[in-house]
């Protein structure tokens, strides 16, 4: 039976590992955001780069899925894509390169229209063009990945 919130919606109680693995029932894991967090645009880009940093991209989508479920109505697209690179990434480091294919590209086509004029400071175009070179090549790098959220 699936463990449920206070009002019936499912959630996951599974530890997971750094790239967001379910890890059996009483394993230790990473510790995960919280489902009820609420951020500023700022502080979830703060956040999410942090993450990024980190090599936690299944935490910094998370954050950024938290930004796009609160985003305004003309912002939410532009919240959604970023979630999608760091899912992307995820598939990466997960060893899935069809997956992260699939994700950093539409991640990359749904940012596209953002990149005249970005709000929040994010460098929509450089996003698209490393999502896109990814893509290109999502083979697991022995080494970090370097994203920036913001120009």
């Amino acid at each position: 039976m699936r463990d449920r919130d206070e009002s019936g919606r499912a959630r996951n109680a599974r530890p997971r590992d750094a790239y967001g693995r379910p890890l059996p029932h009483g394993a230790v894991g990473e510790p995960t955001m919280p489902d009820e967090m609420v951020m500023s645009p700022e502080e979830a880009l703060t956040e999410a780069q942090r993450l990024l940093d980190a090599d936690r991209p299944f935490h910094a989508h998370e954050v950024l899925e938290a930004a796009w479920k609160a985003a305004p109505e003309v912002e939410r697209e532009l919240w959604r894509g970023l979630a999608q690179i760091a899912v992307g990434v995820t598939h990466i480091r997960r060893g899935n390169p069809r997956g992260a294919r699939a994700l950093l590209t539409r991640a990359a086509d749904r940012l596209e229209p953002y990149a005249a004029s970005a709000p929040h400071g994010i460098d929509v175009a450089g996003l698209v063009h490393a999502s896109r070179r990814l893509a290109e090549h999502p083979e697991p790098p022995s080494t970090a990945i370097d994203l920036a959220l913001r120009g």
